[in-house]
């Protein structure tokens, strides 16, 4: 493996000790003055990250820009800061907790029949989400729960990172699989009745179609429209978001129904764009929530995974 520049590794050691020390921190205040903490070092990002704030303000022009103004922009895209630093708090603060009524102390669930009537069906549950909220609550949620899901996402780039992120996932039973491998094991543990939770809104080097997202053209992973397709799972829509009474409030969405017409590249598109759509409509609903630093429109037609 090739050594990092000396930049870099100063850069992510340092971003991984201060992280270390926001886990260590993030239980020693009451909740409401931590995230009124973590709330002022979003703006405090929002200043003084150039890169990541033109390319929030950027993405936010190209969804919002025929219905708002520059200074409305602006003015969401500070916000998004702030709850990104509040949200990523309250990830933080969940990797301590140790039982179901310690999450439900801070975590509202709304319509968990949804998931339970899916789950009865005895084929298999394919969450999907994105990088909305704390979503990484909902991991934590669904383990405490017992679900034992396995959890779909990409690597960090430093192994350090990739390690504690990995470990949170994987408390309680839940285990974290990188993006595009194991699709066997994901298989199995659908056959078997289990559960997988998977991100979708990405723009990432997996196989992937590009379908409708917030207005545009938008490569979009397949991952769980094939699973979907190929195990007969249902597909249930999961989200999570931070109200402004200081709850996070967990939503489980009806099944989406799968397609399967027997054309299998025309089922593959409308299944995920189908998938997307119900991200895309929690996004409208909580704009200041979604990561809009994600370079979510970066792939071309045809420069897509195939």
């Amino acid at each position: 493996m090739s050594q990092r520049p000396l930049g870099k590794e100063i850069k992510y050691t340092t971003l991984y000790w201060f992280v270390k020390f926001l886990i260590f921190a993030s239980n020693k205040l009451p909740r409401g003055w931590w995230l009124a903490f973590c709330g002022f070092l979003g703006k405090l990002a929002y200043a003084f990250s150039p890169r990541n704030r033109e390319l929030a303000l950027v993405h936010l022009g190209l969804v919002y820009g025929r219905e708002k103004s520059r200074k409305e922009i602006n003015e969401l895209c500070k916000n998004f800061f702030v709850m990104l630093g509040k949200n990523a708090g309250d990830v933080l603060r969940s990797t301590t907790m140790r039982s179901l009524e310690d999450i439900l102390k801070v975590v509202e669930v709304h319509h968990y029949e949804n998931f339970e009537r899916a789950y009865a069906k005895g084929k298999g549950v394919i969450f999907i989400t994105g990088h909305i909220g704390a979503f990484d609550m909902m991991v934590t949620y669904m383990s405490l729960r017992g679900l034992k899901p396995y959890v779909i996402g990409a690597p960090l780039k430093d192994e350090r990172l990739n390690d504690l992120m990995f470990a949170h996932r994987n408390a309680f039973g839940a285990v974290a699989v990188e993006r595009g491998k194991e699709m066997v094991r994901l298989f199995k543990a659908l056959k078997l009745g289990g559960s997988v939770a998977m991100l979708i809104d990405v723009d990432t080097r997996v196989k992937s179609r590009f379908v409708e997202f917030l207005g545009m053209p938008a490569a979009t992973p397949v991952g769980a429209s094939i699973l979907a397709m190929k195990t007969g799972a249902a597909v249930i829509p999961m989200f999570i978001h931070l109200r402004e009474d200081g709850r996070q409030q967990i939503d489980i969405f009806p099944e989406v129904p799968v397609k399967t017409d027997g054309d299998e590249e025309a089922d593959l598109v409308e299944n995920t764009q189908r998938f997307t759509r119900t991200i895309e409509s929690y996004i409208r609903q909580h704009p200041t929530q979604w990561t809009w630093m994600h370079e979510r429109w970066k792939t071309k037609p045809g420069e897509e995974e195939r």
